[in-house]
């Protein structure tokens, strides 16, 4: 939902916040009075197109924002643009700058249009003169026929998925093919002579610290006797004078118990040094101060010293890459069953995704049967005689698979008696096709609240000028529509009609004044009593009388 919008040195406002609830908001005032500026604004947060005439005449700079509530996939495309979400509200602001420069800012972070463009399909759909064609285009009328038939798009694309990734596998193998067997006599040197080679891991440590000790045999040998000989062996060993002194100590506790404790910790320290003196003495015996050995070891690390400058840092990641190249060699040398493999699985997954496809493709054109009947009673009751259809054509050519199907969805209209039906971007003007858009809406809404299905909460509607060419009996029955879209969403919508104004949930007026030779705009929420003088003057006129008033009330009674 829309909770709040702001306007500053835009066109002809100076500084303007409105803020809207749920159900229906409906905007009124003077024609020129700059009802519309305010739907602009938020089609240009939606991501449309800026351009430098809209900043006010002597400023720097024109700035528009909003507040929306968040929903879960607006936060999910936030986050894949890498910006933070604040709380359960969404904040966009966009800068025009009178140079022509601008900038975009999403929760006070500074974003791109595009960003906007991405988040618009989750807050807003702005039905403005100028920018209704573009907001409904083919992919926003197959979602509005998925959502009237509450058809899920999920398993298709899961399978949509499979059937690209093992396309990917396929296409990888026969692009890379030539390039493989250039490389298949690289790949058999590098295994061959990693192979032969012989790598244990971890071997190079292991000989490097064999080295050092071959290196340096005689001091190692001179080290460890030398204290063997201090721990054990000497005659003032560390031993013997443990020895004597834990005799001493036996002595002294035969008489007094306290060196009792100190005899038994002299015998653990004889036992430590007898421990530490074998250790000594085994090391020694095991140096072997062999030439030979010394060469041979030196040999082998030359080798893998050779071996890692060309394949990796250490033995274990040569031995790696060896695995690697002898895959493959393997898989070369194996192509045609692999390839046999790889389009048996791609036969699999285009199999079980024309299977899924197909069924949407049904589910849609039952769907669509039913929508284009309802749609065009709706339309026909909007001062308006049109034929309607709903084309669902499915293209089950592997170029127009998509994971919502290979459907392309397309709303066809003939708004005049003996003309063919065409596009809807066809459509002559854009007060018909908001009429067309708010049918549709209601349609499917009231689909839903008769089926009780449980669809997904929809994005606020704007409607533009929705009641051009309408009166009377016609515009009452836009209100009541208006009204009913508005138990299910968010609808924001700008009127001439007090026929539409009677049905507002908020209704807001928008002013136009002089102040010290400027224009400006001002837009205020109205109270039962000013709403009602409102829908008088939009009766009467400029002079508001008793019986407008009293005939303003009664419509507004009437209406709830």
């Amino acid at each position: 939902m829309l909770v709040e919008l702001r306007a500053e040195n835009y066109a002809v406002i100076d500084h303007a916040i409105a803020v809207f609830g749920p159900g229906l908001n409906l905007l009124t005032g003077e024609t020129g009075a700059g009802k519309s500026i305010l739907v602009d604004a938020l089609a240009l947060l939606m991501g449309g197109k800026a351009s430098t005439e809209i900043v006010r005449h002597g400023a720097e700079k024109a700035v528009v924002a909003c507040v929306f509530e968040a929903t879960p996939a607006a936060e999910a495309i936030l986050e894949e643009n890498g910006i933070d979400a604040e709380g359960k509200e969404i904040i966009l602001r966009r800068e025009i700058l009178a140079g022509g420069k601008g900038r975009v800012f999403i929760n006070n972070q500074q974003a791109t249009v595009a960003v906007l463009r991405q988040l618009a399909p989750e807050l807003a759909l702005v039905h403005a003169q100028s920018e209704t064609l573009a907001s409904f285009d083919q992919t926003q009328q197959r979602i509005l026929l998925d959502r009237f038939g509450a058809i899920s798009t999920d398993e298709v694309a899961a399978v949509y998925e499979a059937w690209r990734t093992a396309q990917a596998k396929l296409d990888d193998l026969l692009t890379n093919e030539q390039e493989r067997l250039r490389m298949v006599d690289l790949w058999s040197f590098q295994a061959k002579e990693i192979a032969s080679a012989n790598l244990t891991a971890g071997e190079d440590e292991k000989l490097e610290t064999e080295k050092r000790v071959l290196s340096n045999a005689e001091k190692l040998y001179a080290a460890a006797m030398g204290a063997f000989d201090q721990l054990y062996e000497g005659g003032a060993s560390a031993e013997a004078a443990l020895r004597s002194a834990g005799k001493n100590l036996d002595e002294l506790g035969r008489y007094d118990d306290k060196f009792n404790e100190s005899a038994q910790q002299i015998a653990s320290a004889r036992a430590i040094v007898g421990d530490v003196s074998a250790t000594l003495r085994d090391y020694a015996e095991r140096i072997d101060a062999s030439p030979e050995r010394l060469s041979e070891i030196e040999d082998r690390l030359a080798l893998l010293d050779r071996l890692k400058r060309k394949y990796g840092k250490t033995v274990d990641e040569v031995i790696a890459l060896g695995e690697d190249v002898q895959g493959k060699l393997t898989e070369v040398e194996d192509r045609d069953e692999t390839l046999k493999g790889l389009r048996t699985a791609l036969a699999k997954a285009a199999e079980a995704y024309k299977q899924a496809a197909s069924s949407v493709s049904e589910q849609r054109r039952s769907a669509a049967a039913k929508l284009a009947k309802l749609a065009e009673t709706q339309i026909n009751s909007l001062a308006m005689k049109v034929r309607f259809e709903i084309s669902v054509a499915g293209n089950e050519q592997e170029s127009a698979w998509t994971e919502h199907g290979w459907d392309e969805v397309e709303y066809r209209i003939a708004t005049n008696a003996g003309e063919p039906l065409k596009p809807l971007h066809e459509i002559a003007s854009g007060g018909e096709m908001s009429r067309v858009m708010l049918a549709l809406k209601v349609a499917v809404e009231e689909a839903a609240a008769k089926t009780r299905k449980k669809l997904p909460t929809p994005r606020t509607l704007v409607f533009d000028e929705i009641d051009i060419g309408i009166g009377g009996r016609a515009a009452d029955a836009v209100g009541q529509k208006l009204k009913a879209l508005g138990r299910a969403q968010q609808v924001l919508c700008v009127t001439h009609l007090p026929q539409i104004a009677a049905f507002a949930d908020q209704h807001f007026v928008v002013e136009k004044k002089e102040d010290h030779g400027r224009t400006k705009m001002n837009i205020r929420l109205l109270d039962d009593r000013a709403r009602t003088h409102e829908v008088a003057r939009m009766l009467s006129g400029a002079k508001v009388t008793d019986t407008s008033l009293q005939h303003a009330a009664q419509m507004i009674a009437t209406s709830r």
